[in-house]
């Protein structure tokens, strides 16, 4: 890959809420994963944890979607123009059909900062944004889930694990991915405030 091929890449990234009725293979998860885990981590803590849900748990887990949103629809409600806040409210509802979620949490120590944890693994997570690109997947980050926390740590079974007991397993978010479906337009980057050069 060229430059010219890499920054077009970075601008081709976006959300995609809209997916094709098609599994995705296990090696290509796999591949996606790996790439993830390259990132840089706070003293190579490494400390990324990924819970992969397909199939059935995937199915079992649109109630807690759908749930969520209930914590988030009134800010999206100010923020988006009706028909866009009605396409993402049927997101929710139905993931718009992606056939898998990956929950991506950090597990934290005393040993490094908070940010820095957390920090690890959003790079993490931006690793697997691209690496869906390149495997022709598209993928949607969600926070949402953080506003159902508790529950979506029972639902996935992390409560059960000594790191999550010890108060040092933290969901940051939940990524969906699969097929694209759609090519929903890019919004704008904005520049204003956003970089300052001191000399």
């Amino acid at each position: 890959m060229n430059k010219e091929e890499f920054y077009k890449l970075l601008e081709s990234r976006k959300s995609i809420r809209r997916y094709k009725e098609m599994p995705v293979q296990r090696e290509i998860l796999d591949r996606i994963l790996s790439a993830a885990m390259q990132a840089p981590s706070g003293k190579n803590r490494q400390n990324w944890r990924f819970f992969i849900a397909q199939g059935k748990k995937r199915d079992e887990y649109l109630q807690y979607s759908q749930k969520s949103w209930q914590g988030i629809k009134d800010v999206l409600k100010k923020r988006l123009k009706p028909s866009l806040y009605e396409f993402t409210e049927r997101f929710f509802y139905t993931l718009g059909g992606a056939p898998v979620v990956i929950f991506c949490y950090s597990q934290n120590s005393s040993e490094e900062r908070y940010h820095t944890s957390i920090g690890s693994v959003y790079m993490a997570v931006e690793n697997l944004n691209l690496a869906c690109l390149v495997e022709g997947l598209g993928c949607c980050t969600m926070g949402a889930p953080l506003e159902i926390k508790e529950e979506v740590d029972r639902f996935l079974g992390v409560t059960e694990r000594e790191d999550y007991k010890k108060g040092e397993l933290e969901l940051l978010c939940a990524v969906v991915l699969g097929y694209p479906d759609h090519e929903p337009p890019k919004a704008p980057r904005q520049i204003e405030d956003r970089i300052h050069w001191l000399e």
